[in-house]
């Protein structure tokens, strides 16, 4: 059995894999005071709530955007799985013609979103991931990753206008009704929903726009199901994307 983990800005996604088919998936909330120990056991606990059996694990791959938390994930995995895993990183094989000024600096979590994306489709596409940040990331023929936009996400826009502003209060993100609302917390929900909408829709013109066709598109994310049903166009929901992406990459790499 293969264990798969993400480490975002506010959620780790853990998964396993038995003959490439996802049997259980959980998240985990991101924090920097943990220390190996911690993880290794939090990460066993989920696992065996959601009935797979740490023993069971025989390898392991991790990508990560939060540096400061790598290290106490990875060590606190081989603490309890005695696997090294496999980090997403410079030197994998991953299919991509990254053609960008710094190939490196480019987000593990966008790679692998390509590469789970290419797996199912052919490029042209057009890739949206909303968690923490939203990113838009544009897929050419032949595997060419071209680069993308990188935004807040809609829950730190959301987080960000309650926050500074003295009479506006929290709210959920459930679906809005019309756009032009009657009250202040539809308002703001219309706000921050039919705006990131009308953004991703905006985006997605101009990239398009500036490569003379139109394109495949595929969106992903926590925010994603909220947000992408009020877009004008027409883009494919992909829930488990990022973990069936480590996945591809860790079959492409395993020795």
């Amino acid at each position: 059995m293969l264990l798969a983990i993400d480490i975002g800005n506010t959620h780790i996604t853990i998964g396993c894999f038995r003959d490439d088919k996802i049997v259980c998936e959980a998240r985990i909330a991101t924090d920097r005071t943990r220390t190996s120990d911690q993880y290794g056991v939090e990460i066993k606990s989920m696992l065996e709530a959601y009935g797979c059996r740490i023993e069971e694990v025989e390898d392991c791959i991790i990508s990560s955007v939060v540096p400061p938390v790598f290290n106490a994930v990875n060590v606190g995995v081989y603490k309890v799985t005695g696997c090294r895993p496999m980090v997403v990183g410079h030197g994998l094989k991953t299919g991509l013609d990254i053609r960008l000024d710094h190939p490196a600096q480019v987000g593990s979590d966008r790679i692998v979103i390509a590469v789970s994306a290419l797996a199912k489709r052919k490029a042209p596409l057009i890739l949206i991931d909303m968690g923490t940040a939203t990113t838009v990331e544009v897929i050419e023929p032949e595997n060419r990753y071209m680069g993308g936009v990188i935004m807040p996400g809609a829950r730190i826009s959301l987080d960000a206008l309650t926050s500074r502003t003295a009479q506006l209060p929290g709210i959920n993100m459930d679906r809005p009704g019309k756009i032009i609302a009657k009250n202040t917390v539809d308002s703001m929900r219309s706000g921050i929903m039919y705006g990131t909408a009308a953004m991703l829709d905006g985006v997605i013109d101009r990239m398009e726009e500036e490569l003379g066709h139109p394109s495949t598109l595929v969106a992903t994310g926590g925010i994603a199901p909220y947000i992408i049903p009020l877009c004008r166009h027409k883009i494919a929901l992909e829930r488990d994307l990022l973990l069936r992406g480590l996945n591809v990459i860790y079959q492409m790499n395993k020795t």
